[in-house]
């Protein structure tokens, strides 16, 4: 936040934590009564605003019980909520439904959003608002049959998609022209963020499953790192 706070997604609390410049750790929002099931990535753009995806139904337990084809065409779509300063929540896009909203980047201007809906296969952007709000929905890029989970952007408006269903990181341009791909060896990747010195190291989480408990039970993801051609840009 501009006076430097750290905001945490709490992910199965449905809640935001703002953790102070002075070491304070505090609730800062309730998204609760928004998210339809558990909280995933946010983006904070240079007000303050937070603006935080959530799964929309219980993923694992659909792919368990349903099977991932049934999710595909069944699973629940969900609101991309809006975080204020002061931490009061709402509807970042009014009625507009995400499948499911997951991770977030804001371009330098502070004008456009990209979330990654991820069982869509698609990045979809959409235009700021002075108060934040967001409208004029578009498909920014079809990445099917990838499925972008974690994003993060590049000083030529590339973006980076972690892909959930397969060991790479691919960046892709405007419209869906993949431009790189960083295979990530037998591990499915679910994040990535581009940093270091000069910003253009990325940075890749990958692990075997994402499933709740076979995830929480062996210590067997890892974080990878690469050089690039092309800084980071944007937010976060």
């Amino acid at each position: 936040m501009p006076d430097g706070s750290l905001l945490v997604v709490s992910m199965t609390r449905q809640q935001v934590w703002r953790r102070w410049p002075d070491g304070r750790l505090e609730l800062h929002a309730d998204l609760s009564d928004l998210a339809g099931f558990w909280c995933n990535d946010m983006a904070v753009d240079a007000q303050g605003r937070a603006y935080v995806g959530n799964f929309g139904f219980d993923l694992d337990r659909a792919l368990t019980e349903k099977g991932p084809e049934w999710v595909q065409a069944n699973g629940a779509k969900t609101q991309l909520a809006l975080v204020e300063p002061d931490g009061s929540v709402s509807s970042a896009a009014g009625e507009e439904r995400f499948f499911f909203p997951n991770g977030t980047v804001i371009t330098p201007d502070g004008k456009t959003l990209i979330v990654a809906e991820t069982l869509a296969g698609q990045l979809t952007a959409l235009d700021i608002g002075t108060d934040g709000t967001l409208a004029n929905r578009r498909i920014w890029a079809d990445t099917a049959p990838r499925l972008p989970d974690g994003i993060c952007l590049d000083a030529e408006g590339a973006v980076w998609i972690a892909n959930a269903l397969a060991p790479a990181c691919v960046r892709y341009g405007e419209g869906g022209e993949v431009l790189d791909i960083v295979e990530t060896g037998e591990l499915n990747c679910y994040a990535c963020m581009l940093g270091g010195a000069d910003g253009r190291t990325l940075f890749m989480v990958v692990a075997p499953t994402s499933h709740r408990d076979a995830a929480s039970s062996a210590k067997n993801g890892e974080i990878l790192a690469c050089k690039v051609d092309v800084a980071r840009a944007g937010r976060p």
